[in-house]
């Protein structure tokens, strides 16, 4: 679809380990990014932004990133756009006003609130205490992986192919009981992840 100019994705992973994907500022500038890569509309409200920053020469503020994509999102005659934000619990919570995970709440729910037909919102995260009850009342629809049998089947599916790995020589060289109980403990301690 996307290839055809029938919609549009940006794609989101918050990853802990990269400043840029931890926060806000990270957030809102790659999806930015991607969705003026997909059309010559949205690429004309970014060049503005550009145009209003010195040609670059200034760096916009958070809030004028965000208010370049609620104008890129609302603009009339667009495809759909689906935006993915995975793994939001990856986002730190700092003693910062807001932390970087309040921060790309926020914007979560600036998106949701623009109550677009157009636009879909997928976001995946663990059921931290501070990001459930932000999405509970956000989502549409809410899938919970963590309990589910399939999931759990998977991981410790996977935990045992990898313990059990014949190509890796360390792990070969395991007894039995010690492969048996890694498989086990690191299975109970997945948490559905």
């Amino acid at each position: 679809m996307c290839d055809a100019g029938l919609a549009s994705l940006a794609f989101f992973y918050c990853d802990f380990r990269e400043d840029q994907k931890k926060e806000r500022r990270g957030l809102l500038t790659s999806l930015l990014a991607q969705l003026c890569y997909q059309s010559d509309a949205y690429s004309a409200i970014l060049s503005d932004l550009y145009s209003a920053n010195s040609n670059g020469s200034q760096h916009a503020s958070d809030s004028e990133l965000r208010e370049c994509l609620l104008r890129m999102l609302r603009l009339p005659g667009q495809a759909p756009a689906y935006i993915v934000i995975d793994g939001l619990d990856e986002c730190p919570v700092t003693s910062g006003l807001p932390s970087p995970r309040e921060g790309a709440l926020d914007i979560v729910e600036e998106l949701v609130n623009l109550q677009h037909p157009k636009l879909w919102i997928c976001v995946t995260s663990r059921p931290e205490v501070d990001i459930e009850p932000v999405l509970r009342p956000l989502a549409f629809h809410s899938v919970s992986l963590h309990d589910e049998s399939g999931q759990i089947q998977d991981i410790a599916e996977y935990v045992k192919f990898k313990v059990r790995n014949r190509d890796d020589r360390q792990m070969q060289k395991w007894r039995e009981e010690d492969k048996e109980h890694v498989i086990k403990v690191l299975t109970e301690k997945a948490d559905g992840m």
